[in-house]
């Protein structure tokens, strides 16, 4: 058998969503430390434009007849045209499922209706069509199994990460002020951010324990509101903050809150991509008690896992860190040492190529 290690490979990604959104952003640097990339997108809104220019370009670069072809994520609509188009090896990296996301995510659709049934089979004729398929968690490959049939075979398990050229470990001025609680998020449903702004509720009555809760979305409005009705004097809601500002307000922070927080099912499937960011950053993180965390963190060595949907368990994790200066430092220094062996680009590709030689071997 020829291992793709022997050589490089010419690979054709063609990306649903975004290529420089986080999860495509790193698979392409991942691959590019060893084989050549073409990418058959770009950054252009809307969404229908977007992939119509994928087709396109990606007819054209299969004239190259590349050694495979990568589906990134969100590349499930162009699932069949690519299928048709070429009969090279086709890689997919399923980070999310339209079934679950529309229909017991964001709840937009039921089960059994015709929008949900057709979200189930565009994931399991998506994985059909598909070599080999990556996922982010074990957790969430067990998910497409279970729920589509898919062969525990052809698939291979690929954590997110992060770039560790903008998030790494830098002192930040330490201020004499309450403790700060960080978190950024988008306001979805998944994150449960009403979780975390009922534990700040528990402690309003502390003066020495802050949250910051930045990012704008949906529920922004909703979430402010709540916070009002709460009457949380120790809560900020900033709105919008700039990734490239993202390193600096983290290397101010003194814990943070890596999620997700609710009790949505694929809560328990899937890493925070900030939990990664925070863990590059050698910061003490509190996430989700769920299988997903599980999979690669240890409570205690690498971050501090509490309940579910539970704000007196997060509230207690925090109020645990704020006086234990000894276990914030050991989950400092075990989740950098983590994010070292397992989550760095490096580490992203070698999970890559292992997934590689699967499928072509």
């Amino acid at each position: 058998m020829t291992h793709t290690l022997d050589r490089s490979l010419e690979i054709l990604f063609v990306p649903g969503r975004e290529p420089d959104y986080i999860r495509n952003l790193m698979l392409r640097q991942a691959l590019a430390r060893r084989h050549q990339l073409f990418v058959a997108t770009e950054s252009v809104r809307p969404a229908s434009w977007r992939y119509a220019r994928a087709v396109v370009r990606a007819a054209g670069q299969l004239r190259r007849r590349p050694d495979l072809v990568l589906a990134g994520f969100y590349a499930q609509p162009l699932m069949p045209l690519l299928r048709a188009l070429t009969r090279r090896p086709l890689l997919l990296d399923a980070y999310v499922s339209t079934y679950d996301t529309l229909c017991f995510d964001r709840r937009r659709f039921r089960p059994h209706s015709l929008p949900g049934r057709l979200a189930y089979a565009l994931d399991l004729w998506s994985c059909r069509w598909a070599d080999h398929v990556l996922f982010d968690t074990a957790a969430h490959r067990d998910y497409f199994v279970e729920t589509f049939g898919l062969s525990p075979s052809k698939t291979s398990v690929v954590y997110v990460g992060c770039d560790e050229a903008h998030f790494v470990p830098r002192l930040a001025p330490r201020t004499d002020g309450p403790l700060d609680v960080f978190t950024y998020t988008s306001f979805l449903d998944l994150h449960g951010v009403e979780h975390i702004l009922r534990a700040a509720h528990l402690l309003a009555g502390q003066a020495d324990v802050r949250f910051t809760i930045a990012g704008s979305g949906r529920r922004l409005e909703a979430m402010r509101q709540l916070a009002r009705d709460l009457d949380l004097p120790n809560v900020d809601l900033p709105g919008w903050l700039p990734f490239d500002q993202l390193p600096e307000r983290i290397a101010r922070a003194d814990i943070c809150l890596g999620g997700h927080f609710s009790d949505i099912a694929k809560a328990g499937r899937v890493i925070a991509t900030k939990t990664f960011q925070f863990l590059a950053m050698a910061k003490p993180v509190i996430v989700g008690d769920n299988p997903a965390s599980r999979e690669v963190m240890v409570h205690g060595e690498h971050a501090y896992l509490c309940s579910m949907a539970d704000p007196a368990s997060l509230a207690d994790a925090v109020v645990r860190l704020r006086d234990d200066a000894a276990l914030r430092r050991q989950l400092s220094e075990g989740g950098r040492a983590l994010f070292c062996e397992r989550f760095t680009v490096e580490a992203t590709a070698l999970a890559l190529q292992e997934a590689l030689d699967r499928m072509l071997g």
